[in-house]
């Protein structure tokens, strides 16, 4: 699994991870180190942020400087050294943690699909619920600044937030703007307060140290941080499908609550995903419900697949508006790589 991950999965992105994976698949004391860990907490990208946390704490200096000097063998003799010398305690952060990727090109996906569902009910205000939230970092897909390829933007381009996204396809991503966010409720099983010291360093040491030679990452993330601190979202620690009932009492009743999941249904069994479902036509009840998904195809209940193949290397944006008489659902785009790539295929 440790081969495989550097040689495939890191091959491309971070030749620092792709050279301490290996180091430590060659290693019979460091795998005996990692079996320490619970099966399900052994992944290399979970045991090599547990090992990046140390750095960033200092606890770690050797690691740290060998990934700061990009040097490979050193970060490799590092990482195995520090992992032996302090087996309980990456194994204690990884048995608490999991991996967060905050990919901010999610909100250019977001901001256009939360647009047209308010445009489609005549919302003049909404209400932020983020299913699988980590942070909450998506809850302000308002007040950060989108640039397309195409040249259109949307959001606040003097924020200190700014992120790109490409776009393919003749339909250009409506432009319109979001109205009021009056609620911003996360949910997760472990949501991550980027208020609190810790949290906000591992959210840091899931980002790979040299991760497509795109340094800019780590400083857009203390942006995302800082922005997401002057104004903190409520998070709601628990199973969505529990929480959600919650969650919809705290939008403010002359808003639209806005349910949205990115690549987070995927981790709920067909069951759960159809009570997720039910749970959105319950709260439709007693007013007008909308939910974004930018999910694999066939993962998100009720939206259509255009006919894609599921595992096809792209995802459905879809959008669904529930009212107390019926449930229209659309698929309103395609997106790559988690919203750097976007096609925008609904009428607008």
């Amino acid at each position: 699994m440790y081969r495989h991950f550097g040689e495939v999965e890191a091959a491309e992105r971070s030749p620092l991870y792709e050279r301490v994976a290996v180091a430590l698949s060659e290693s019979d004391e460091a795998l005996r180190a990692i079996e320490a860990a619970p099966a399900r907490k052994r992944h290399p990208a979970l045991i090599l942020a547990a090992l990046h946390d140390l750095a960033l704490a200092g606890r770690a200096p050797a690691l740290a400087a060998a990934y700061a000097a990009a040097d490979g063998d050193a970060a490799a003799a590092a990482a195995i050294d520090t992992l032996l010398r302090m087996t309980d305690s990456v194994v204690a952060t990884a048995a608490h943690r999991q991996t967060r990727t905050n990919e901010t090109g999610r909100c250019a996906v977001l901001y256009p699909a939360i647009a047209e569902a308010a445009r489609r009910v005549g919302a003049h205000a909404v209400g932020l619920i983020d299913v699988g939230c980590s942070a909450g970092l998506n809850l302000n897909v308002d007040r950060v600044g989108i640039t397309y390829s195409n040249g259109q933007s949307l959001g606040d381009p003097s924020s200190p937030v700014q992120m790109t996204s490409s776009t393919v396809g003749d339909r250009p991503v409506p432009t319109r703007a979001l109205p009021e966010v009056v609620a911003r409720v996360g949910i997760d099983l472990d949501p991550v307060d980027v208020t609190d010291a810790d949290h906000a360093r591992w959210l840091r040491a899931c980002l790979w140290p040299d991760a497509s030679g795109h340094p800019e990452q780590a400083a857009r993330l203390d942006a995302e941080m800082a922005l997401s601190a002057t104004v903190p979202p409520l998070l709601l620690r628990g199973d969505a499908v529990e929480v959600l009932p919650e969650a919809f009492a705290r939008v403010p009743a002359d808003a639209l609550p806005v349910v949205t999941t990115t690549w987070a249904l995927s981790r709920f069994p067909l069951e759960r995903r159809l009570r997720f479902l039910h749970r959105l036509d319950e709260a439709a009840a007693g007013r007008t419900v909308a939910w974004v998904s930018a999910e694999g195809v066939g993962v998100a209940p009720a939206i259509p697949t255009l006919g894609d193949r599921r595992a096809s290397g792209h995802s459905i944006i879809g959008l669904a508006v529930f009212g107390q008489s019926a449930l229209r659902a659309e698929a309103v785009g395609r997106c790559w790589s988690q919203g750097r790539l976007l096609a925008w295929l609904a009428d607008s």
